[in-house]
């Protein structure tokens, strides 16, 4: 089951512009789910000439049951959006709650 938690499903249906891996071991169990990966993706939607790139940063969660792309961020964010956006997650607990929203948004999915 793949699920794309966003309300234009379009801006994800390509190959991310960069990826970040922030966890890929597979062995991280978290109520009743095996957290196989975690990224985040940068998809560049547009450049403004005066504001610069708009980039939408989504996160991807994958486990045993199933994955979940959902919006992280987005908006002109300049140009190392992605690995600022990483560093925030990683030093302020942030991966937890990414973790655990995506598994909320996944097992909503499964019960309906």
């Amino acid at each position: 089951m793949k699920i794309i938690d966003l309300h234009d499903p379009k801006r994800v249906n390509r190959t991310p512009n960069q990826t970040e891996i922030l966890l890929s071991s597979g062995d991280f169990e978290e109520q009743g789910f095996l957290i196989k990966r975690v990224e985040l993706r940068l998809y560049i939607e547009k450049i403004d000439e005066k504001l610069g790139i708009f980039s939408l940063i989504t996160s991807y969660v994958e486990t045993n049951k199933g994955s979940v792309e959902m919006i992280y961020d987005e908006g002109y964010r300049g140009e190392d959006s992605l690995n600022r956006a990483v560093k925030f997650l990683v030093s302020n607990l942030g991966l937890s709650s990414l973790i655990l929203r995506s598994l909320i948004s996944l097992k909503a999915s499964i019960s309906n």
